[in-house]
């Protein structure tokens, strides 16, 4: 089997019966592409566009469609770096939408009560009006965006291609 015909059977085109890692890469990608277009679909349908920070979701979102479309199409070395960095991104864009979702409802919690502190402001931010975990869907689907691209055979060096041997 030629490595062209290696990569191709192993990651988003057609998938070989025989190889039971290049199904799950492909089940994981699906499943990251449905999550994205989901989480773009809720987003959308909350007019989640009033400020630049509520475009960053789905600016990250739509980076990663493209990404993950690409890979499924033609998974290159290429290909899948992009989509790794789309991953690593939709996990940043999680994490600073958890930041800032939970920092709003502090600041909503504070103005309506302002003897709350400790755990009570915690829990009152964390049962605000924005919900301050949702974002962490998007950071879940970027790691199994990147647990998608583990081992991926179109990351493998293709023999006497190792740093050792260029020497």
């Amino acid at each position: 089997m030629s490595r062209a015909e290696e990569v191709a059977g192993t990651a988003g085109g057609a998938v070989s019966g025989r190889d039971p890692a290049g199904r799950l890469r492909a089940l994981f990608l699906a499943l990251v592409l449905l999550g994205l277009a989901g989480i773009a679909a809720e987003l959308v349908l909350l007019e989640h566009v009033e400020s630049a920070t509520q475009w960053i979701p789905l600016a990250v979102i739509g980076v990663g469609f493209i990404a993950g479309a690409a890979v499924a199409a033609r998974p290159g070395r290429g290909t899948v770096r992009l989509f790794q960095g789309a991953m690593a991104a939709c996990l940043a864009a999680g994490a600073l939408g958890v930041y800032l979702h939970y920092r709003g409802n502090v600041a909503f919690e504070r103005e309506m009560d302002d003897s709350l502190r400790g755990f009570a402001l915690l829990w009152a931010a964390l049962h605000g009006a924005t919900p301050a975990l949702a974002p962490g869907a998007l950071a879940h689907l970027g790691l199994i965006g990147l647990a998608t691209t583990y081992r991926h055979p179109a990351l493998r060096r293709p023999a006497g291609d190792s740093p050792e041997e260029t020497r």
